[in-house]
């Protein structure tokens, strides 16, 4: 049986290669590259299909401490550009070490043809690392999945996590985040054929897959409006499923969801966004200064709203294309 799935997979894979200058990378060669985190730097990895769908089995979220309601969460701490116990350690090690992904196409994606990682998320973690380290800053990007981007920052395998992750009271337990740079929204991304309409009962008896960890499992746990829920270790590995006829649907950001729809024009994003889903950037509860210092690179690339700041150029080169509308980054609430 798996030597059958892995055969289909490489098969469609090669189905679904870029068929044209501009088409940029498919869904399929996307996904061969999935390694778990393990300290790779992210220059070339082993052809691997992605790991077969587990019938959704979390619970519930635990409440989210004194302090963070919806309404606050995206909260941060004021910016400043002042070194402190965090930015030290990475200036003395001579690198920055993020988490990312590089199954997302617009966001973090590698580039068939330079094996190189590009994307709206890539562009900002260089920004940051430029920032703190000059401008030859050594960056090391680390692949880590949906669900291991908390205890990569907890154990510190990785300095931040710049990988389209939503700000939210349950994760602000367990990590810090800086202000928010971007605004999404869960929906669900269908075949354009599907009587799957929104987030609502036509998932009744639907096989819906979404990433281990993500907001949008969180979402199916409290209402899976009768649907069987699929988890896997990426959100591109819902795409796939989807593709072969594993899945009948997928559950993820609308920001991401949207790419994938301009990766295979059969699947089309369905109704509207259910949630707000700010994205900021993870670091480790205990590096403040970091979090300030991180906040002050976010208000230099906002650039005050300019439409020729650095966000509304990398708005513009990943996201426009297929997010089109957007007239300026979320503006950056502080909690001090």
């Amino acid at each position: 049986m798996r030597t059958r799935r892995a055969r289909a997979l490489v098969n469609l894979r090669a189905a679904l290669s870029p068929v044209a200058a501009g088409v940029g990378v498919m869904a399929a060669a996307a996904a061969v590259l999935v390694p778990t985190l393990g300290g790779h730097v992210l220059d070339g990895g082993p052809d691997r299909p992605p790991a077969p769908p587990s019938v959704h089995k979390s619970s519930h979220p635990v409440p989210a401490g004194s302090g963070c309601t919806a309404a606050d969460a995206a909260q941060s701490l004021r910016p400043s550009p002042d070194a402190g116990p965090a930015v030290d350690r990475i200036r003395k090690k001579g690198q920055l070490v993020v988490g990312v992904d590089q199954n997302t196409y617009r966001w973090g994606y590698r580039d068939p043809g330079t094996g190189r990682l590009k994307g709206f998320d890539i562009d900002l973690a260089r920004a940051i690392a430029e920032d703190i380290l000059g401008p030859d800053a050594k960056v090391v990007f680390q692949a880590v999945p949906t669900n291991q981007r908390i205890p990569a920052l907890q154990k510190r395998t990785v300095d931040m996590v710049v990988r389209t992750m939503t700000i939210n009271c349950v994760r602000k337990e367990k990590v810090a985040f800086s202000t928010a740079y971007f605004q999404g929204g869960q929906q669900v991304l269908a075949p354009r054929k599907s009587t799957v309409t929104a987030f609502d009962d036509s998932l009744k008896g639907k096989r819906v897959c979404t990433a281990a960890g993500s907001t949008g499992e969180s979402e199916l746990t409290e209402r899976r409006h009768g649907a069987q829920v699929l988890t896997v270790p990426n959100q591109l590995d819902c795409l796939v499923r989807l593709q072969l006829g594993q899945a009948d649907a997928v559950v993820t950001d609308n920001a991401l969801a949207a790419g994938q729809a301009a990766q295979d024009p059969t699947v089309e994003l369905k109704g509207r966004p259910f949630t707000d889903e700010p994205y900021g950037v993870a670091m480790n509860k205990a590096d403040t200064d970091l979090v300030r210092r991180v906040n002050k690179v976010l208000d230099d690339y906002r650039g005050g709203g300019s439409a020729d700041s650095p966000w509304m150029r990398a708005y513009r080169k990943w996201l426009q294309a297929d997010l089109p509308g957007i007239s300026g980054p979320p503006s950056p609430e502080y909690s001090d």
